[in-house]
């Protein structure tokens, strides 16, 4: 990182060239840190992934060390203004909304990502329920969000996030950011996570997703009072086997739990 200048630096100079102003819209809060950049940047390297794709570069807080590190890079944009000039400076740069292109085209196994703060919990549920090749995710988001990807059962932040992405992701904290990280400063904090595929059967990753939206939909209910009445009669064969209550909640269980009620009733 010592052959660039710093992230200041870099801002100021892309915003006078470009003219441009930061989109509270687009979410555009950029990343300014030197140090958190660092963290990104050395978290992405050990995965030894050259195939990476980026959301939303902005004016290249990451982008410039991760062109260096992967060789074969595409940028997902949906600022026009950013993505001709990524494209100018001869980068694979796919414009539109991350969250409606077609990801099957992508070809990646790491994915890094200041991400808008609106979108990064959608980003996390589709990487789960439509996965393709990507092994590894380095991402940031508000920091209450990033406390209910890792939550643990009955804690205040469990809820159906939780449960789906830690079901097909092992997630590690990389480090927090605060908002003198960023320009314009958002309102909130940050923290980046790092989430490394895991080893699942489920197999209708949708099916799933439901299935435990189902079980969450009013968390403070008892749990068979959530599922429809079609699957009564095996929750409370399923409970009675585990010896837990008939009045347990589901934010009693944890994601191990959920799973393996998924599986006893939709397989018996």
């Amino acid at each position: 990182m010592k052959n660039l200048k710093s992230a200041r630096e870099r801002l100021s100079e892309r915003i006078q060239f470009l003219h441009h102003e930061a989109k509270k819209s687009l979410g555009q809060n950029f990343l300014v840190s030197d140090h958190v950049i660092q963290k990104i940047i050395e978290a992405a390297k050990v995965t030894n992934e050259n195939n990476l794709i980026e959301i939303g570069p902005g004016l290249g807080a990451l982008t410039d060390f991760l062109v260096i590190q992967h060789t074969n890079y595409t940028a997902i944009e949906m600022d026009h203004k950013l993505s001709e000039y990524w494209k100018d400076q001869g980068l694979s740069v796919v414009e539109g909304d991350a969250l409606k292109i077609d990801w099957s085209n992508l070809t990646a196994k790491l994915l890094v990502s200041n991400l808008p703060y609106q979108i990064s919990s959608s980003i996390v549920i589709d990487r789960c329920i439509q996965p393709f090749q990507i092994e590894t995710m380095i991402l940031m988001f508000q920091k209450e969000v990033a406390q209910r990807l890792r939550a643990k059962q009955q804690t205040p932040e469990y809820g159906m996030l939780s449960v789906i992405a830690q079901e097909f992701w092992d997630i590690e904290t990389v480090c927090d950011a605060g908002p003198k990280d960023f320009d314009p400063p958002p309102k909130i904090a940050s923290r980046v996570l790092k989430f490394k595929a895991r080893a699942t059967d489920v197999t209708d990753r949708a099916g799933y997703l439901l299935f435990v939206k189902s079980c969450f939909q009013q968390r403070r209910r008892i749990l068979k009072s959530n599922l429809p009445a079609a699957m009564t009669e095996k929750l409370m064969k399923w409970i009675e086997i585990k010896k837990l209550s008939d009045k347990v909640r589901v934010e009693e269980l944890s994601p191990v739990q959920i799973r393996d009620l998924y599986f006893f009733i939709t397989r018996n």
